[in-house]
């Protein structure tokens, strides 16, 4: 049994893609191949042929939202942004870094800008004495990911949430688990994604969540973004994640549950490079 997700956590090649700057600092990755069509706003981008900077005239937070939003509008148009979701994303280095401008969601992964998310391992202990996850199936209408397995909750931060905001939103939302369920939530560790997909760059931080799960409950999507939930033995888990039937995020947060709780042995050869995505990236 091999796990797919961990090479793909990582799957980036940064001579493929240009720097996106801000000032001197680097907010993000653009693949090499898209970076010629922002040569359209001169205004906007300078392309020096190694990298995509930001305009200094756009030295605010206010006028680099302004300016990238026309943008991000029309390479939605043109293709080159799926998804388009209506929900403001960050750009920035950290979680409690100031944002240095605010775009579109979908337009992140254009940009290979850092986005963060929650997710939640949904841990019910059977009768057995065994413990068993809950799991979602994502619907086939998501514009990522379609048909794939989740985790029971996973959910991008916007702009304005915290954490646990989110995580409470995102638990009612995908699972039907109410407030007060979802505060017996408690944080595992922080995975770093930095790989190369279909929309760009996903670089991203999922804050990882453990939660119990009383034996009789029942998750119950309330937004139409899951199709089924089904309740799984950490067998069938690990067979879902080695022939990839479940996101490579949701992979690597349900692997973290194993690893931290001994239901794997972290020396298997198969989990080979996991524990590099407990790090920020060296690049």
């Amino acid at each position: 049994m091999s796990f797919p997700c961990i090479q793909a956590g990582r799957g980036f090649r940064p001579a493929r893609h240009l720097p996106f700057l801000i000032g001197q600092q680097r907010y993000g990755w653009i693949r090499a191949e898209d970076a010629g069509v922002l040569a359209r706003w001169p205004d906007v981008f300078e392309l020096t042929g190694a990298a995509v900077g930001l305009a200094p005239a756009l030295d605010t937070l206010e006028r680099r939202s302004a300016a990238l939003d026309p943008v991000c509008r029309s390479l939605a148009e043109s293709g080159h942004i799926r998804g388009w979701r209506d929900e403001r994303y960050t750009i920035r280095n950290s979680f409690t870094e100031p944002p240095q401008a605010l775009i579109e969601r979908a337009a992140a992964r254009f940009f290979g800008s850092l986005t963060f998310g929650v997710h939640a391992n949904g841990i019910v202990s059977g009768a057995d004495g065994l413990p068993r996850l809950w799991i979602a199936r994502r619907s086939l209408s998501k514009a990522i990911d379609p048909g794939l397995f989740d985790n029971v909750v996973g959910g991008g931060i916007g702009w304005g949430y915290g954490i646990g905001e989110t995580l409470v939103k995102e638990c009612w939302e995908e699972s039907g688990i109410s407030a007060t369920l979802a505060a017996a939530a408690m944080p595992g560790r922080t995975i770093h994604l930095l790989a190369e997909i279909p929309e760009g760059v996903q670089c991203e931080q999922i804050f990882v969540h453990d939660l119990p799960l009383p034996a009789d409950f029942k998750p119950a999507g309330q937004d139409g973004e899951v199709s089924e939930h089904r309740l799984v033995g950490i067998a069938e888990a690990l067979e879902l994640i080695a022939a990839a039937q479940m996101t490579v995020d949701a992979s690597l947060v349900t692997l973290d549950w194993l690893l931290r709780t001994g239901q794997i042995d972290p020396a298997s050869p198969e989990l080979a490079g996991i524990d590099a995505l407990f790090s920020s990236p060296a690049v």
